[in-house]
Order: C-alpha cells, then sequence, then structure tokens
C-alpha cells in the first residue's frame, strides 16, 4: 500500500500545484478545474474516438468509452494502480476529471441542439404525414414494453415501486442515442428515420406523464387522473400552435433576418429561436428536447433552413461530444460484477418486447416492411436520459432503492454500445428491392 499512497499523493500533489499556478496567473477565473475537466474531455475524446473511427465503430461508442475511461467513477484507475485498487473515500476523486456537475450543463445544451439541428431535417409537411402513426406505434411498443418489464422486474424479487420505476425507465428510447448515431451513420434523412423521430417524440411525452404519474403514486398512492390531463392538454396546446401559429410567423421572421445577409446574426437568431422554445416548452413542463426539436421544425419551413444548419451544427457537435462523454463519466460501472445477471435480464427482455411492440404497431398501421423493421430495430435497445431522469427521481424522493441508479447507468451504457449494431442487422434484413427507396 505504500506505493499506492505514493502514487495517490503525486497525483494530489501535481494536481494541487497546476491548480494553485493558475490561481496566481489568472486569479479572477475562479473555475480552473472545468477549464482542466474541459481540456481532458477534448484531447482525450478525439483521440478515443479517431480510433473508433479507424475501426468504423459509431462515434457515440467512442465518447462513452472516453468518458468511462476519465471519468472519476472509472474502473480503470483500480486496474492500473497496484493493490487492487483504492478504498471508496480515495477512489472517487483519482479520475482524471475532477468535477463535471458544471460539465452536465453544457451537456443539456447538446441535448437541446442535437435536436434542433436534427429538427431542421423534417419541415412540417413529414412531421404531418406520420403523427397518426407515430402516436400507435409509440404507444404501443412503450405499454407493452413497460408491462412485460414490470413482471420481469416483479419475478426477479424487485418490490413493488422499485419495479414499476424501472420498467417505466426501460419503456422509453434514447432520443438523444438514437438521433447520433442516425446521424453519424448518415441515415438520418431516410423515410424510415422520419417515422422514428415521430415515435420519439411521442415517447418524450409520454415520458414526462409517467414521471408525474410515478411521482403521485410514491408520494400520495394513487394515479393523478388531472396531472395526466394537464400534460396531454399542454403538449398538444405546444404542437398545435407550432404548427398553425408558429409556422406563419417564424420562418418569415428567419427570412428577413437572412435577407441581411450577415451569418453572424442568422446565428444568433436561429439560435434564439433554439433555445427560446426549449424554454418554453420547459416552462409549461415539458422536456427541452421537444421544444428544440419543435424550433428546428419552424426553421425547416424557412429559405434559410440549409444556411442555418450549416452554421449551427458545428457547435452542436461539440456539445453532443461533452454530452456523451460526460454521460460515459458518471457511469459507475465498477459495480457491473454486482448487477450484471439483472441487467443481463431486464435489457434481454426490454430490448425484444419494444422490437416486437413496434413490429405489431407497424403491421397494424400499413408500414412498409423496410420502415417496419428499421424503425423496429432502431428503437429496441438504447436506454438514456429520460430512463435516468425516472431512475432519479425515484431515488430522490425515497420512494426506490438507491442500487436502481447505478443499475440503469449500466443498462444505459451496454444498450448505447448494442444500439449500432442492431441498426446495422435492421437494414440487412430490409429486402433488397426496399433499400433503395426507403
Amino acid at each position: 500500500m505504500h506505493s499506492l499512497s505514493l502514487q495517490t499523493g503525486l497525483g494530489d500533489s501535481l494536481g494541487s500545484t497546476v491548480n494553485t499556478l493558475i490561481e496566481e496567473i489568472t486569479p479572477e477565473l475562479p473555475h480552473t478545474s472545468f477549464v482542466t475537466d474541459l481540456a481532458f474531455i477534448m484531447i482525450i475524446g478525439a483521440v478515443i474516438t479517431l480510433a473508433f473511427f479507424k475501426i468504423r465503430q459509431p462515434l457515440i461508442i467512442g465518447y462513452l468509452f472516453a468518458g468511462m475511461l476519465i471519468g472519476p467513477l472509472s474502473p480503470f484507475w483500480s486496474w492500473v494502480l497496484p493493490d487492487g485498487g483504492l478504498p471508496a473515500d480515495v477512489f472517487v476523486g483519482v479520475g482524471l476529471l475532477s468535477d463535471i456537475s458544471a460539465l452536465n450543463l453544457f451537456a443539456d445544451i447538446g441535448v437541446i441542439l442535437l435536436l434542433f439541428v436534427i429538427g431542421i431535417e423534417f419541415p412540417y409537411a413529414k412531421i404531418k404525414s406520420i403523427g397518426r402513426v407515430a402516436i400507435g406505434i409509440g404507444s404501443i411498443g412503450l405499454f407493452m414494453t413497460l408491462g412485460v418489464v414490470f413482471y420481469t422486474a416483479s419475478a426477479l424479487g424487485l418490490e413493488f415501486m422499485d419495479a414499476l420505476f424501472i420498467s417505466a425507465a426501460l419503456s422509453i428510447s434514447s432520443t438523444a442515442i438514437i438521433v447520433k448515431i442516425l446521424e453519424d451513420m448518415g441515415r438520418i434523412r431516410r423515410e424510415s428515420s422520419i417515422l422514428i423521430l415521430g415515435i420519439l417524440i411521442v415517447e418524450d411525452v409520454v415520458a414526462v406523464i409517467l414521471i408525474s404519474t410515478l411521482q403521485s403514486v410514491a408520494l400520495v398512492g394513487t394515479v393523478s387522473i388531472e396531472s395526466i390531463i394537464v400534460v396531454v392538454v399542454v403538449a398538444a396546446g405546444l404542437i398545435v400552435g407550432t404548427f398553425t401559429v408558429g409556422t406563419r410567423v417564424i420562418p418569415q421572421m428567419i427570412d428577413r433576418v437572412a435577407a441581411a445577409e450577415h451569418r453572424e446574426i442568422l446565428l444568433l437568431s436561429v439560435l434564439g429561436v433554439c433555445f427560446g422554445y426549449a424554454l418554453l416548452a420547459n416552462i409549461v413542463g415539458l422536456s427541452v428536447a421537444i421544444g428544440a426539436f419543435l424550433a428546428g421544425v419552424l426553421v425547416a419551413e424557412s429559405r434559410s433552413a440549409e444556411v442555418a444548419k450549416l452554421l449551427s451544427s458545428p457547435i452542436k457537435d461539440m456539445f453532443v461530444a461533452i454530452f456523451f462523454i460526460s454521460v460515459g463519466a458518471l457511469m459507475d460501472v465498477s459495480q457491473l460484477g454486482d448487477y450484471i445477471l439483472v441487467a443481463a435480464v431486464l435489457i434481454a427482455v426490454a430490448t425484444v418486447m419494444k422490437l416486437g411492440g413496434s413490429m405489431i404497431g407497424s403491421v397494424l398501421f400499413g408500414q412498409k416492411r423496410s420502415n417496419a423493421m428499421r424503425s423496429a430495430f432502431t428503437l429496441a435497445a438504447p436506454r438514456g436520459e429520460f430512463s435516468i431522469v425516472i431512475v432519479k427521481v425515484g431515488v430522490d424522493i425515497g420512494a426506490v432503492s438507491a442500487f436502481l441508479f447505478p443499475l440503469i447507468g449500466i443498462i444505459s451504457i451496454i444498450t448505447a454500445f448494442l444500439s449500432p449494431f442492431l441498426v446495422k442487422i435492421g437494414d440487412r434484413l430490409v429486402p433488397a428491392p426496399e433499400k433503395k427507396n426507403a
């Protein structure tokens, strides 16, 4: 243990020396640790993602791996240090990232910008064409998954509230992960991707309703029908208002700004629309991702949509990278051994049910085989931002066991790794004649 203490002491000494030096040079900057963390994220993230690009793997996996490597919860530091690792009180501070709380703010920005830029790909006409179908398929896949996972979790020995929260969490596919995978693979413009985005929006709205309902069940013991009705009405009002009033005002405003032929002003204007709509959605109790996507749809209706997308994409890429690396850094994968069996069973059941439910919904709503296969396999695995939020809400109010948080973290990481391969499988199962047209 002497060498371990020496190594830890050297790390602490080096970090203290660097921070002291920075404070002496620039005493007016109090958040030097954040700058250090951001530097590690960008440098190591670039190296890792380049390696994954060379071996032809989706960049999102590289982001997650980089986060797992440099995060304060990374088991890497216990593997490379002698004597079997570090005690718990020392272990948390050894990762390269000293404080990731500030980075989470940038991660939120990444999600907003990601959904905004994707929204620009889907003007109102495309969204309108799949509205009813997306609601039907999304609802069938979600509630089938929720019911079967709840039964499975109960059979595995989880208590009622634990099973209820984990089943709700595993019924929601990750919008951020799916969109990033489709974008990296160059498949975001496909006809099937329009259906997938529509289903994801439906799931995001349902996720907000589930959070409100689960809180009510946990705290009061009954389901609040009023809160569910309020969320549905608010969501419908925001969407209808966007497609009626918004499409007549926002696109014309953007085109007038674009007429000035000044790219900086245009960039600020479209970002203002993006974050303004995200704020509006947040104020009325909906997901900021929904607001950002609707803002992108409005920008798509303008004649300057392509220019706006080109201007905002580089900013989006930076913040999205921070988002996924931060997610990887937050996951305590050192506890994988404790929950691997439960996680494996829940992943298998949730993936199969989401795939099967989406396929059944696609058949019932008359979708082509290519769209049905691609959407089902794309939606099957990834669990992410809303899954983590749902479980965190349960832990915060004391309704569920604390072990659910690392469990959902492990599931999110594993399903994120599985997702690109399932997308490729779905592509291969599409008949050759249909591949050209979908």
